[in-house]
């Protein structure tokens, strides 16, 4: 892979969309040990209602249909997730007006405008434990690769990122949100926002035949 299509951008986003449906009481039950419980059902409401407006989403350029998303985002996910990845579709689409392709280095300029947009929104930072820890390293993998705009390689390295993300936050206690509220019962678990990033990087991977290294939860079963 070199340049990115508007068609692997909608076939990113299809991706997503299964993961967070397949996902959807995971990603609760996680949440649901220091949060609400609310995570998963919230975010598959947003992408159930993405599905089903798909074919009538315009499709004319990448900024135009994240725009688009980020309307359903904002309508239809519940709870804090709602105005928090409506705005980072919103932004994303910003730098992608008129595109039907764009580079690497596009590319993680998209994804930190997205992260610039959810901090200005939530008014959370790297080390809140929120999922702004796994997008920062996905962020910074798919920056690096930018000169070389080895696409492939960048999203290996982007899903290895976002997993590590997952275990290096366990311990942190969470600054923004329902679960920093709760205090030290925050700690020694995992984010569900760091987990839904991750595993959405890991099944995109196998969407376009990408081999990622090995999840953290998979190297713990291999030598166990």
């Amino acid at each position: 892979m070199s340049d990115i299509t508007q068609a692997m951008i909608e076939k990113a986003l299809q991706t997503t969309a299964e993961t967070v449906l397949r996902n959807e009481h995971y990603f609760s039950d996680l949440d649901g040990l220091a949060g609400d419980g609310d995570f998963g059902t919230s975010l598959a409401s947003g992408f159930k209602a993405m599905n089903r407006e798909w074919d009538e989403i315009d499709k004319s350029s990448i900024g135009t249909m994240l725009l688009k998303i980020s309307m359903i985002c904002s309508k239809h996910v519940g709870g804090s997730s709602g105005p928090i990845w409506g705005t980072g579709f919103m932004k994303a689409a910003m730098p992608t007006r008129g595109k039907t392709e764009i580079t690497l280095a596009e590319a993680a300029e998209l994804l930190q405008s997205a992260i610039d947009g959810i901090m200005a929104r939530g008014g959370a930072k790297r080390g809140d434990k929120t999922l702004l820890d796994a997008l920062f390293p996905v962020q910074e993998a798919m920056a690096a690769h930018s000169a070389a705009g080895d696409t492939a390689s960048a999203l290996k390295d982007a899903a290895a990122a976002a997993d590590a993300a997952v275990d290096e936050t366990r311990s942190l206690r969470a600054g923004r949100g329902r679960a920093s509220q709760v205090g030290e019962r925050s700690t020694n678990t995992p984010d569900p926002g760091i987990v839904a990033i991750a595993t959405i990087l890991q099944d995109w991977c196998k969407a376009f035949g990408v081999e990622s290294a090995p999840t953290a939860e998979e190297v713990k079963k291999a030598i166990a």
